[in-house]
């Protein structure tokens, strides 16, 4: 036979876990130092600046 499953314990261990989810993703995206962040964001605007100067003129410019 079967086991008996509690389904509030059930429900309640998976919102729990969800939540510590959550907070993992929270902490890896917030809790970052200034120099950090400041790392990141000139990592994108060098990103953006090297696919900027990769674009191609199609010479209808007027």
């Amino acid at each position: 036979m079967a086991d008996v499953i509690n389904l509030k314990r059930f429900k309640k261990r998976n919102e729990r876990e969800q939540a510590a989810r959550q907070a993992d993703a929270n902490r890896a995206r917030f809790g970052r130092t200034k120099v950090e962040r400041a790392l990141d964001e000139r990592r994108k605007d060098r990103a953006g600046d090297l696919l900027d100067q990769h674009k191609l003129d199609d010479g209808d410019a007027s």
